[in-house]
């Protein structure tokens, strides 16, 4: 009986949280980050419905710039239409950072979501703009993000990395993240971990 109340409120809390406009209202203060080098940025978050096209685009650019050349050398390979198609789920929330021109600079694409029984806030993207990486604005978005996951109740933040990956694999257990008993097992031979923080 508990764990079917569990799964029941687990349920509504995500459902909670999809339906807020701005998950993110009470989690970031004034929706402002300074950078280790003193660069200012601003951050807004909106539902993918919300997203302007151009804005859209520039994501799947700087999507195939970073992670491109490492899923051109798997197996897999890079498939433009599916990460595309991807990026354009109605279900997408982004989390976008500008600079202080308005230029978007990096991003995170997630949503609310069951995940093999869990409430999960899952990150499907994070991607940053390479002049403005290490300067502490990944680790900033991706605190954000747990803080958001902690507000709505959710059981963890989840994610997927590519194993040849080795500078997001290091920043992201960097940050606290752990391989998920969810990724998948050696004889699998997948080319990408699951990884996960627990938040309860």
């Amino acid at each position: 009986m508990t764990n079917t109340n569990s799964s029941t409120n687990q349920q509504r809390n995500v459902e909670n949280a999809s339906k807020a406009k701005n998950p993110l209202q009470s989690v970031l203060d004034g929706f402002e980050f300074t950078a280790k080098n003193g660069t200012e940025y601003k951050l807004y978050c909106r539902a993918k419905g919300d997203m302007d096209v151009k804005t859209l685009k520039w994501a799947f650019k700087l999507a195939e710039r970073n992670v491109g050349p490492f899923y051109k050398a798997l197996q897999m390979g890079w498939q433009p239409k599916v990460k595309q198609n991807d990026l354009n789920k109605k279900w997408a929330r982004y989390l976008v950072a500008t600079d202080k021109s308005g230029q978007p600079v990096a991003y995170t694409m997630f949503r609310f979501d069951m995940d093999y029984g869990h409430s999960v806030l899952y990150c499907y993207e994070m991607q940053i703009e390479a002049d403005h990486q290490r300067q502490g604005l990944g680790k900033f978005i991706m605190n954000a993000l747990e803080q958001c996951a902690r507000h709505w109740h959710m059981d963890k933040v989840v994610l997927t990395v590519l194993k040849n990956n080795d500078n997001a694999l290091a920043f992201f257990k960097t940050i606290g993240f752990s391989l998920d008993e969810t990724s998948p097992d050696i004889l699998e031979k997948a080319e990408y971990e699951i990884l996960s923080k627990n938040l309860i």
